[in-house]
């Protein structure tokens, strides 16, 4: 496949003061464009050091020009990045001359778009553009760098091939009734579809980790009032993001903020107490803290080690595991109260929020916690989006009623309906469709320039 279109220009950093800021041109026209503006196209690659001068002549600033020749260039077109001083005002100059001299502005993941329509990636790669762009932990900057390089796109081509051979081998039969075949293997070909869905299932365990990765582990902090949760939160987060007080109650509503432990990027909220005598406004802050357990990944159940252990609400304890929750015991710079035995066999580790030990012991236990979530398919980290992962069902959905079709001898033709669809729906995940209006709404969450 190959596209050819206006030539499109816009910038490719962000809008502000800073060393260096980047223009970026691309389309059929670049190579003339640079020539007017520079004298001379440079050789690809290499960067030329030269005066920019509008259309009208003005010296605008010393640039850095560099020329990529299609197809070898990200777009697949022909295309420049003009590098300059990085003040604002410069940037909307250079960038306001290429449309004066007939560029057209970009729009949201143009650059992108082109380089999936000219066969330079696929879907799934430039997707993990901005995966990459928005990679906040070692994980997920790992996952988009795997995905840019087309660990998910191989992991479809295998499966593509391996259902357009399954499909071949029925549709042979329906095309060719008259001919001297092989006696068609019922079993052989449910024992391939089986092989399909399992390499499907795979990529598709795969999801929830993706969330992860991108919104960040949602990690609930939990505990009775005054039990030093919010004090918890401040030393995590490194201010007093939350008001801490002795007095029970103080924190009514639940306060969300992101940081990074180890390699990962954990969302954590911070809960109101759960006083199991609370007044009416402490009681309305506690079922927020339900609601948002009900959707937690990691829970850190902090205890006030200098009084008895508390029981936990039975709505609590249903969805805490020693796979998901450590529990915190705080205050150990005081006296401590004899500990009784846990609900569960939970990690343990002991810390002062006020005086700020055990905190990378803390921080320790979370990431092991948070690694349980880690899915590899075959060494390689996958992790697929909600778009990927609602294609794969639909994929998945076909393939089974294949198989239920082949099971109780159907035609021939309606199992070959049901892989045609599965095979069209794995192709949606690389971006074997003709869909412009997908695409659009997909590259339209890009930002201008990329």
């Amino acid at each position: 496949m190959s596209f050819s279109g206006d030539t499109i220009a816009a910038l490719a950093t962000p809008v502000g003061t800073s060393a260096i800021a980047v223009v970026r041109a691309s389309g059929p026209q670049t190579a003339d464009l640079v020539r007017a503006i520079f004298g001379r196209t440079p050789p690809p690659r290499l960067a030329l050091h030269a005066d920019y001068h509008d259309h009208a002549g003005a010296l605008v600033d010393d640039v850095l020009v560099t020329f990529f020749a299609g197809p070898n260039s990200f777009t697949g077109d022909d295309t420049a990045e003009i590098s300059c001083h990085g003040n604002p005002f410069i940037a909307q100059k250079i960038l306001g001359d290429l449309l004066a001299r007939g560029c057209r502005p970009a729009e949201a993941g143009e650059f992108s778009k082109r380089a999936f329509l000219n066969g330079r990636m696929d879907l799934s790669q430039a997707e993990a553009v901005m995966d990459l762009i928005h990679a906040r932990s070692e994980r997920a900057l790992a996952a988009a760098n795997q995905q840019l390089r087309g660990a998910l796109g191989r992991h479809m081509a295998i499966l593509i091939s391996q259902l357009v051979n399954v499909l071949a081998q029925i549709e042979a039969y329906i095309d060719f009734p008259e001919e001297d075949l092989p006696a068609e293997d019922n079993k052989r070909v449910q024992q391939q579809i089986e092989t399909l869905l399992a390499g499907t299932n795979r990529l598709l365990a795969t999801n929830h980790y993706g969330e992860l990765l991108r919104e960040g582990i949602k990690t609930v902090i939990l505990g009775e009032p005054n039990a030093g949760k919010s004090s918890l939160l401040n030393q995590l987060v490194g201010r007093d993001r939350a008001l801490v007080s002795p007095e029970p109650g103080t924190t009514r509503d639940y306060l969300e903020e992101r940081i990074v432990v180890g390699a990962h990027w954990l969302r954590l909220i911070d809960t109101a107490g759960l006083n199991p005598a609370p007044t009416s406004l402490e009681k309305r802050g506690i079922d927020k803290t339900f609601e948002q357990a009900a959707e937690a990944d990691l829970f850190l159940w902090v205890l006030d080690s200098t009084r008895p252990l508390p029981a936990l609400p039975a709505a609590l304890a249903s969805r805490m595991t020693p796979a998901n929750t450590l529990a915190v015991f705080n205050k150990i710079d005081l006296p401590p109260a004899k500990r009784t035995e846990l609900p569960h066999a939970f990690p343990v580790v002991n810390i002062s929020a006020l005086q700020g030990t055990g905190l990378e012991a803390l921080q320790a236990s979370v990431t092991k916690l948070a690694e349980s979530f880690h899915v590899e398919v075959g060494n390689e980290l996958i992790a697929i989006n909600a778009r990927h992962s609602h294609a794969l069902e639909q994929a998945k959905a076909c393939l089974v009623t294949a198989g239920q079709k082949l099971n109780i001898s159907e035609p021939s033709e309606l199992v070959a309906s049901d892989l045609r669809a599965s095979l069209e729906a794995f192709g949606q995940v690389s971006g074997k469709i003709d869909n412009e209006r997908i695409l659009d709404q997909l590259f339209a969450s890009f930002c201008i320039g990329k």
